[in-house]
């Protein structure tokens, strides 16, 4: 068995004695479930993905990333249905994650002690707070929870806003709402809000696998938040989907300046274009350098292998 495939199988057989070990997965076992990723990782195991393409990720819609997604064969990466503390606005980052789950005191005297041999400090649903970093995004599942299911108020709003400057989503609930609008910069993507304080819920683990809704979520995936829901991406996947979506955006403004100039019918703009098409459209690249997402030489690059 190779050691892929042996994480995996301790991953589904023996989850809960893996992480007994430890509070969070050890950065061998977080490199484990994310070999494709080929580039910089954080000391924790999660990859790194740049801050440029997370910038630029903020111009994909949810229906573009859902797409390139769905065709490379990933069909279980978005969740929509969220109330949102600021509609109108985008958070990208990449994800620590965390999974809660129904009280039961013999697994959260083992979770705590754990903790304390770490040096955790505080209650456990602020133990994830503390590793976040500069572009995190907090991704919890706290199983639906809405009374006495409230992971944050302002305080840890506070607390995760001066640690990662974006903010979270949570299978579940938070308080405080009106403490939290007023963090400026800061946003959540939350099932529900409730004045009750967490009751009856317990850690089970931090950077861990984990379910969001109907998305599976793994530590340090990219996060994509709209509007319309949130998309979670594996890193390894993310430049190609960006650059796929810059290409489609720039092909659409091409195609329909063309189209209301006349010189082109529907018909030509909508099917495989032509050898002519195509070198209009390289000499419309040239004048436009301004509506250019991406380096010319990455757009080369990307184009010898697009199927027009």
């Amino acid at each position: 068995m190779n050691k892929r495939m042996l994480w995996i199988s301790i991953f589904v057989f023996s989850g809960f004695l893996v992480r007994a070990q430890n509070v969070t997965l050890t950065a061998e076992q977080v490199k484990a479930l994310t070999p494709d990723w080929k580039g910089e990782r954080f000391a924790d195991g999660r990859p790194r993905v740049s801050d440029v393409l997370l910038e630029r990720l903020k111009s994909v819609s949810i229906e573009e990333a859902w797409g390139f997604l769905r065709n490379k064969g990933y069909q279980n990466q978005f969740e929509g249905d969220w109330t949102i503390l600021n509609p109108d606005s985008v958070m990208t980052g990449r994800a620590v994650t965390a999974q809660y789950m129904p009280l039961r005191p013999d697994m959260e005297k083992v979770i705590k002690d754990k903790g304390r041999i770490e040096k955790r400090i505080g209650a456990t649903n602020s133990w994830p707070i503390d590793v976040l970093k500069n572009g995190d995004v907090y991704v919890a599942d706290s199983y639906g929870k809405i009374i006495d299911g409230t992971l944050i108020g302002d305080n840890l709003g506070n607390a995760i806003y001066a640690k990662s400057k974006r903010g979270l989503i949570f299978y579940g609930s938070v308080r405080d709402m009106e403490g939290l609008s007023e963090i400026k910069g800061f946003n959540a993507w939350i099932k529900g809000q409730d004045p009750s304080y967490i009751q009856q819920m317990m850690l089970g683990g931090i950077n861990v696998p984990i379910r969001i809704g109907r998305a599976s979520v793994l530590p340090g995936d990219v996060i994509l938040a709209k509007k319309a829901g949130t998309i979670f991406i594996p890193a390894f996947l993310l430049e190609d989907l960006v650059l796929s979506s810059e290409f489609i955006q720039l092909r659409d403004d091409f195609g329909h300046q063309r189209l209301r100039e006349g010189k082109y019918t529907p018909g030509q703009i909508d099917t495989e274009w032509t050898d002519q098409i195509k070198k209009d459209f390289l000499h419309w690249l040239d004048e436009n350098p301004g509506k250019l997402p991406m380096s010319r030489s990455e757009l080369d690059q990307y184009m010898k292998s697009r199927t027009w």
